[in-house]
């Protein structure tokens, strides 16, 4: 007994040492197990670590609202349940889950967006690299592109369209910086920008032909945008700028092969236009070309044609340091806003063309800057000659012989240019330039019906060198004479495009933020003493009229702009463009006194004055006058007691004897005589009011 005592004893002591271990691992056990829920408190309640900064937010997927995530959120995740609650509290802590991030924004359900319908039914999980990425770039894109749609994004993202059709202008078009006429229309005084001289007296009157009957002033002479982009060299990279997005635009976000494969075809396209400016010669001299084209390129004008001269001097026979001094000529001319150093341009631009081995892509590049800077020059004939070369040289080019219509129409030569324009549309029928340019020929030709599906069709099509004023101009004016009232839709069309200040003011050379209405009092005008002065010498004034009409009624000349559906109506011009017509003021002496008083009428470069006859039965059609820089007023002198009428917008009015009429020409007006005998009236155009002397005295004439 004592001794199992004993050994129970020992066996107690024995086990307490051999047995420590035992006891010993449960004991730490323990500890350990309370050490962690205590921790677990004090994370719970003493916010001792950020959950949601560690794992993601579970809350941006809580879909019920409940304030967990549990099998009712996955549920709904996986497109098996609505959602009963949608609202997702804004996180801006989160990166991981772009498609929480676009719901969050815009505090729609997760299921709006009609990217994530498509990804979201097959997996909760986050996007994958490859569209965190892409999505990054996608606004990006968006931004380099002006104007584009996100409505019309959201729906070819879901279904692909094809690319809708832009109105931009083609960044690679080889007509970009050619024609002198593609500025804006409110643009004033283009030329005399750089041209300080008077062109050639020849050249002017010349281009004036086409520039008149196509409601061209000189504002739109060569130069602007040849100015604004002196390089005729086209760069490679704004076309995959333009093209690029509405590639991707045009299949699902989530299938970034197909943008990658779209992009690289771009980038493939855009480096076979890349032109080759450099012969074998040239490549070897690259760097010091490269050098002197960077100062050039960075302004430093003066720096770029000594760097240019020096290479000339050097390598007589290199094309591209030969075209680079003339390009650098170009720009000094600019600068310096002198003739003699353009006419140097010109004349390095024809010696870079005429060297030997010069590449293809360089000799049209130089030829072409050299007949912009020679119609900018007013040199139209030389222009013409060099076009004409560069047809012979690349016949397959369709925008050259496009130019060489623009240099026929510019020299007044509309047969010329019909011809051009036939021959292009034999080959490329469905070419817009082409077509719009011909119906204004038919136009110019009365072939009014004739005129309107080229017109139509020109415009409709969007081809760069289309959209302008003048080509709505035209078209809605046919459509007017053949009774079709779709005119006002191109011209509300012309208007949204900037080409009108409205529908009714249709003037294409103006100056901005002049008053605009159409029917003026004596008072608003701030030129009652010319009124006062007209009519209390009304009757002088028609005494010395009727005189010119009695003694020789070959003074008044027919009406030569084709306005007239029917009638005759005949103008005897006293002053035009700001000068005297001839001697034709030997003939009413008294009334070129009176009005030699009046500056804001004879000095108005952009109107006239005239005596104005019309005859029983004449009407002529709705029209508009080419400028906003100028008032109409109509003095009474010999008017038939009914018959006559005047209507400008939507108000129609009549003449009287001894009373003046003011009214806007650049809005739309028509006129009737339906009397039994003629109406005589007397014209005279005054300066806008609002007018600075300053700008008086630099407006071009009109």
């Amino acid at each position: 007994m004592e001794r199992g005592q004993k050994e129970e004893e020992g066996g107690g002591g024995g086990g307490d040492a051999g047995g420590g271990p035992k006891y010993s691992w449960f004991t730490w056990f323990v500890v350990l197990a309370l050490l962690g829920v205590w921790s677990s408190l004090a994370v719970v309640y003493f916010d001792i670590v950020d959950y949601d900064s560690v794992i993601g937010k579970l809350t941006a997927y809580d879909t019920d609202g409940d304030g967990d995530f549990d099998v009712e959120d996955a549920k709904v995740l996986l497109g098996l349940k609505e959602a009963g609650r949608a609202a997702v509290r804004d996180s801006p802590e989160e990166t991981t889950a772009p498609q929480v991030l676009k719901s969050e924004e815009t505090s729609e359900p997760v299921a709006e967006t009609p990217e994530l319908q498509e990804n979201e039914p097959t997996s909760p999980e986050p996007p994958t690299a490859e569209t965190v990425s892409e999505s990054d770039l996608r606004p990006a894109r968006d931004d380099e592109v002006s104007g584009s749609h996100d409505v019309e994004s959201e729906i070819q993202a879901a279904v692909p369209l094809p690319p809708a059709v832009e109105d931009d202008f083609v960044p690679d078009d080889p007509r970009g910086s050619v024609h002198p006429y593609e500025d804006e229309a409110n643009t004033i005084d283009t030329t005399g920008v750089l041209v300080e001289e008077p062109p050639p007296q020849e050249s002017v009157v010349e281009a004036g032909q086409y520039l008149a009957s196509s409601k061209l002033s000189q504002e739109a002479e060569p130069g602007v945008e040849a100015e604004k982009q002196p390089e005729p060299e086209p760069e490679p990279e704004p076309e995959p700028q333009t093209e690029t997005p509405k590639e991707a635009e045009s299949v699902p976000e989530s299938d970034g092969t197909a943008e990658k494969q779209a992009e690289e075809k771009l980038k493939e396209k855009a480096k076979k236009k890349k032109p080759k400016l450099f012969n074998k010669f040239d490549k070897t001299i690259k760097a010091e070309i490269d050098a002197a084209e960077k100062l050039r390129k960075k302004g430093k004008v003066e720096e770029a044609l000594r760097a240019f001269e020096t290479l000339v001097q050097k390598y007589p026979q290199s094309p591209r340091a030969r075209y680079g001094k003339a390009q650098a000529e170009d720009d000094m001319a600019e600068k310096m806003r002198s003739n003699d150093m353009l006419q140097r341009a010109i004349n390095t631009y024809r010696e870079a063309a005429e060297l030997p081995d010069v590449t293809p892509d360089l000799l049209k590049a130089t030829l072409k800057r050299r007949a912009e800077r020679q119609q900018f020059l007013g040199r139209m004939r030389g222009s013409l000659a060099t076009l004409e070369k560069l047809v012979q040289l690349f016949p397959d080019d369709i925008s050259l012989k496009n130019d060489l219509g623009v240099a026929h129409l510019l020299l007044g030569d509309n047969k010329g240019a019909k011809k051009v324009y036939e021959e292009v549309l034999a080959v490329s029928p469905g070419n817009g330039f082409a077509k719009v340019h011909y119906g204004f020929i038919l136009k110019s030709e009365n072939k009014i019906a004739e005129s309107i599906p080229y017109l139509r069709e020109g415009l409709e099509s969007g081809e760069p060198g289309t959209d302008d004023g003048r080509f709505y101009f035209h078209l809605g004016d046919a459509l007017q004479r053949v009774g079709d009232n779709s005119a006002y839709d191109w011209y509300e069309l012309g208007h949204k495009r900037g080409h009108f200040a409205s529908v009714w003011q249709r003037s294409l050379y103006n100056v901005n933020g002049l008053k605009a209405q159409p029917w003026w009092t004596p008072k608003e005008t701030g030129y009652t003493d010319l009124v006062k002065t007209l009519e209390r010498n009304w009757k002088t004034i028609r005494d010395e009229a009727l005189a010119m009409m009695d003694q020789n009624t070959g003074v008044f000349i027919p009406e030569e702009e084709n306005l007239r559906e029917k009638g005759e109506w005949g103008q005897y011009t006293l002053w035009q463009q700001g000068r005297k017509v001839g001697n034709a003021c030997e003939g009413v002496p008294k009334t070129c006194s009176l009005l030699e008083k009046y500056p804001e009428a004879t000095g108005c470069k952009r109107g006239q004055i005239k005596f104005s006859v019309m005859q029983p039965g004449t009407h002529v059609w709705p029209h508009t006058g080419p400028t906003n820089c100028r008032l109409r007023m109509h003095l009474g002198l010999v008017i038939p007691k009914q018959g006559c009428k005047i209507r400008c917008t939507n108000q129609t009015r009549e003449w009287e004897e001894g009373k003046v009429l003011i009214f806007d020409d650049s809005f739309e007006h028509e006129v009737w005589q339906d009397a039994d005998s003629y109406r005589l009236i007397f014209i005279v155009d005054v300066w806008h009011p609002e007018l600075t002397q300053y700008q008086r005295q630099t407006l071009s004439p009109i």
